[in-house]
């Protein structure tokens, strides 16, 4: 009797679609409880209960509990779809991509850093992720005066952006579609990246005199 075999060079594509979507599901799990509770206090059968899997499953993706929120803490993924965009167009893009992460995803690719304080030394380690990967990332990528300030300002309007719309659940905000919010919103976020007519030089002298 012959046996069904994958071609050569082709991996069984279904397999390792379940096999993201279950880490995916985990890592929502996972970030879902460090948003509410201290991290000593999250347990794998909580994360295993809230992703709908088994404990054993988590420990064969990600091996243990430090490692999985070694992933959770680390920004570096989010990141790269944030910054994703050429630097005159970026404010937009960040506005738009913070706005479909909540909706789309549920999962907001800056808010962890907002329960850094709930996490004792884990917090520590979540905020030096955040400059390394987020703040300090952005400002490598400026010109100009004040690069570090500049990109921790655009940062903050972004945090601010997601506390507004997935803790306080404004609802005009959330009633408003992406990209209208990511073309009222991102030129705020966009005239710290790119300095422009309007802005006060670092010397303290009004460009426009």
């Amino acid at each position: 009797m012959r046996t069904m075999t994958t071609p050569p060079g082709e991996a069984p594509a279904p397999a390792r679609r379940d096999a993201e979507a279950t880490k995916a599901a985990i890592l929502r799990a996972a970030r879902h409880l460090l948003a509410r509770h201290a991290h000593a206090d999250i347990t794998l059968k909580a994360v295993a209960e809230r992703a709908g899997v088994s404990p054993p499953l988590i420990l064969k993706y990600f091996g243990n509990k430090d490692a999985l929120f070694a992933r959770v803490m680390s920004f570096d993924t989010d990141a790269d779809a944030l910054l994703d965009a050429p630097l005159d167009a970026l404010g937009r893009h960040m506005v738009r991509h913070v706005v479909s992460s909540q909706r789309e995803r549920g999962a907001d690719p800056l808010l962890r850093i907002v329960f850094a304080p709930l996490h004792g030394d884990h917090g520590d380690v979540l905020r030096a992720n955040f400059r390394a990967q987020v703040t300090e990332r952005l400002a490598a990528r400026l010109t100009g005066a004040d690069a570090g300030l500049r990109a921790e300002l655009a940062v903050a309007a972004l945090v601010g952006l997601g506390v507004m719309y997935g803790i306080a659940r404004g609802p005009h905000l959330r009633g408003t579609d992406a990209d209208d919010l990511a073309e009222r919103y991102g030129p705020a976020v966009q005239a710290q990246l790119t300095p422009g007519a309007g802005q006060r030089d670092p010397s303290g002298a009004d460009p426009r005199r």
